[in-house]
């Protein structure tokens, strides 16, 4: 593959990032990894909310959220929203990204 000269539309890629459509997909993807934490024996023993919400950064995304005091022992105690966001195909990493 010598002498193949790739150029990244880097204006393009940020355009995309915070397109409706990609909005759209991120939404779709909160709500799947929201609906699987709903579904979690803690969460709905002790009727904990689960919300989410768009923000922009960089890009457009969505949070997902356990909006109840007892929801940090519960992602401490058996990873609710880490397996939920693995679960839709997310891939989660410690830390903010670089």
């Amino acid at each position: 593959m010598a002498g193949v000269d790739i150029r990244l539309d880097h204006k393009g890629i940020a355009e995309l990032l915070k397109s409706a459509e990609f909005a759209e997909a991120m939404a779709e993807k909160a709500g799947e990894v929201a609906a699987t934490v709903k579904a979690h024996q803690s969460i709905r023993r002790h009727k904990m909310p689960v919300t989410t919400g768009a923000f922009e950064t960089d890009r457009a995304t969505h949070s997902v959220t356990i909006a109840d005091p007892g929801g940090l022992p519960v992602q401490a105690k058996y990873g609710v929203l880490t397996q939920a966001a693995t679960a839709a195909g997310l891939e989660v990493t410690e830390g903010a990204p670089e």
